[in-house]
């Protein structure tokens, strides 16, 4: 499914007199990108059909098949109803609700919470807004690939692919002028804020290890180191705005951020 976010649409730098946005049908457009065709009232156009408005949880119907509609994914033990100590793993395997997939799933819907939670406080923020529209679509597509069981191909951040956010997480007084960082009150509460959601990254990735602690076939793992990597450099970015005076000064560009100085 394609995805399209505020920052693509800033990305194309969509002309003034534009009155019209086409898009592919069954494309999902972020709510953020929608806000920003409106505030430029440019209407969004589905080339065949309209697509929904937001994201919508789905789950294939369990067909009854008496004493064997759910199984133990574990033991093979047939349940015609559901116990609720259990819940589904994939289709109508069941596992203990303790299951360490169960609680990765936790986490990373906790981390959709936390960016959307974010979003909505710092809406005038459109930059960071973006970006944090980017870290969205990015957990979305990981914890779709952990509960279809699909390998992940590596997804791009904010523009950036993940030796990209390695070396700029890893080398921050070479992109942004500044020393690694130690979180401090005078901040405020958007470093710290993302400082948190950083940390609560690494809590999933730790989650992650645990659930795949066999080998992670699916490149759960990985991507959400770089994900903590590209938090990082949010908090990098935001830190080096407050030591230059500059008040949120985020800048996109087809990357999200220009680098170094030109602000």
């Amino acid at each position: 499914m394609r995805v399209l976010t505020e920052a693509d649409l800033r990305t194309e730098k969509i002309r003034g007199d534009a009155k019209e946005y086409h898009v592919p049908e069954g494309t999902f457009v972020t709510p953020s990108a929608r806000e920003y065709l409106r505030d430029r009232a440019v209407n969004l156009k589905f080339d065949s059909g309209e697509a929904p408005v937001h994201a919508v949880m789905t789950r294939t119907p369990i067909k009854k098949q008496g004493s064997h509609t759910y199984i133990d994914a574990a033991t093979g033990e047939g349940y015609g109803e559901k116990p609720e100590d259990m819940t589904h793993l994939r289709g109508n395997l069941l596992v203990p609700k303790t299951h360490p997939r169960i609680a990765l799933r936790g986490h990373l819907d906790g981390l959709q919470a936390r960016v959307l939670l974010m979003q909505a406080k710092y809406k005038e923020d459109e930059a960071l807004r973006a970006a944090l529209d980017s870290v969205l679509c990015y957990l979305r597509a990981i914890l779709g690939a952990e509960v279809k069981e699909e390998r992940l191909g590596e997804i791009l951040l904010f523009g950036l692919g993940h030796e990209e956010l390695r070396r700029m997480s890893h080398n921050v007084k070479e992109y942004f002028g500044i020393e690694h960082p130690v979180p401090d009150p005078t901040m405020g509460e958007q470093a710290l804020e993302l400082n948190l959601l950083r940390t609560q990254v690494r809590e999933a990735e730790l989650s992650a290890a645990n659930a795949f602690h066999e080998g992670d076939t699916l490149g759960i793992i990985r991507h959400l180191n770089r994900l903590s990597s590209g938090i990082y450099i949010l908090f990098c970015r935001k830190k080096q705005n407050i030591g230059n005076g500059i008040a949120a000064a985020w800048t996109c560009t087809g990357k999200i951020f220009r680098i170094a100085g030109d602000l």
